[in-house]
C-alpha cells in the first residue's frame, strides 16, 4: 500500500444534493418540496402543530411558578475555596466575600450574592460574608475554626409592603 493509493471505505463519502438547479437533476423546480402550500415555502416551523385540534402541549395543565425577579446567585463549593488557597489564590486570613473571590479569580463575576455550598472539605480558618449558605457549609467551616455571615442586601421598603410612602 502506497500513499497514493489511500481512500475512503464505498460509500463514506457522498456529495450533497444541489436542490433547485434545474429539472434534469431530478431535484429541480420545487427542490423536492413538492407543490404550493406553507410547507413549500422558506421558514416554516410548525413543530407540534396538529391540524387546527389543540395541540397536546396546549391541552397539558400547567404547573409552577417562575419568580420573575429572583436573585442570581454566584454558587461556590467550600471545597472551591480551599483549592483556591492552596493553590495561592486566596488567603485565608482576612474577610472573604463575593468581590474577593472576582478578584482573585475564584469566580468568574459579581451577581446578587454569594451562596456556599458544602461540597469538598476545609482545612483553613475562614472567615466568609455570604448572602446564603447550606448547613453543611457552615458546620464544614465552623470545625476548621471559621466563621460564616449571612448578609442581607437591604431591600426596597415600598415593594409589597402595602403602605403609603410620604412624598
Amino acid at each position: 500500500m502506497k500513499l497514493n493509493e489511500l481512500s475512503d471505505n464505498k460509500g463514506a463519502r457522498r456529495n450533497r444534493v444541489r436542490v433547485g438547479r434545474g429539472i434534469g437533476s431530478g431535484k429541480g423546480k420545487t427542490g423536492g418540496r413538492g407543490v404550493k402550500g406553507q410547507k413549500s415555502r422558506s421558514g416554516v416551523a410548525i413543530h407540534g402543530f396538529e391540524g387546527g385540534q389543540m395541540p397536546l402541549h396546549m391541552r397539558l395543565p400547567k404547573r409552577g411558578f417562575t419568580p420573575p425577579y429572583r436573585k442570581k446567585l454566584t454558587i461556590v463549593n467550600v471545597g472551591r475555596l480551599q483549592q483556591a488557597i492552596d493553590n495561592g489564590k486566596l488567603k485565608a486570613d482576612g474577610d472573604i466575600d463575593e468581590q474577593t473571590l472576582v478578584d482573585c479569580g475564584v469566580v468568574r463575576r459579581k451577581l446578587d450574592g454569594l451562596r456556599l455550598l458544602g461540597d469538598g472539605e476545609v482545612t483553613s480558618a475562614l472567615s466568609i460574608t455570604a448572602y446564603s449558605a447550606s448547613k453543611g457549609a457552615i458546620e464544614s467551616i465552623e470545625k476548621a475554626g471559621g466563621k460564616v455571615t449571612l448578609v442581607r442586601p437591604q431591600e426596597s421598603s415600598d415593594i409589597n409592603t402595602g403602605e403609603e410612602q410620604p412624598s
